[in-house]
């Protein structure tokens, strides 16, 4: 049988050297976008990474990668549940999982993509997680635009402030009345 788009397979220690190849050419991609909050990590620690990942056996996470008809690894995805909230917390627990995606430029927009996110789906609904999260840097327009395509949608929003570039001036902020988060008035 002929087929025409990719395989997707759980990704094995032979594919190490793949897998630090596609996460090392993200890290450079997402340097150019902000290079404030991204770096490229040490070839090692990237292998020793995905060395760990694929040897644990407790079926928690999953590697996944898309392979061309040529046998090249073009593709993967990582999908990582996440723990659930402590007790203490206000956030219902919910079985949740983070999925990280990486195409290689010269296969993008022929189905790869689409193909490990469907892969990614179909593992974690197997193992009874309802949620999956894609972190995307808001400059990352290509990324926001294929999980958007996919049916992913805003699900909140993430601030933070840099404490590193002096002190805080309230008198720049405007009024909001003295509301403290989480309070009603």
């Amino acid at each position: 049988m002929h087929r025409t788009g990719p395989a997707v397979r759980p990704a094995s220690m032979a594919d190490v050297p793949s897998l630090v190849d596609l996460r090392l050419a993200n890290a450079v991609a997402h340097l150019a976008l902000d290079p404030h909050t991204y770096r490229v990590p040490q070839r090692e620690a990237v292998v020793r990474h995905f060395t760990a990942a694929l040897a644990d056996e407790s079926g928690r996470s999953a590697v996944l990668v898309a392979e061309a008809q040529d046998g090249r690894v073009v593709g993967m995805v990582e999908v990582l549940r996440r723990p659930d909230p402590p007790e203490h917390q206000i956030l219902r627990p919910e079985p949740s999982a983070e999925v990280h995606t990486v195409v290689l430029p010269d296969v993008r927009g022929l189905g790869v993509g689409s193909a490990l996110l469907r892969a990614a789906q179909r593992w974690a609904t197997d193992r009874g997680i309802r949620y999956l999260s894609a972190g995307i840097h808001h400059r990352n327009v290509d990324a926001v635009r294929f999980y958007r395509r996919h049916g992913h949608t805003d699900a909140g929003l993430s601030l933070g402030r840099r404490l590193d570039q002096g002190p805080w001036d309230r008198s720049s902020e405007p009024d909001d009345g003295g509301a403290e988060p989480g309070l009603a008035r």
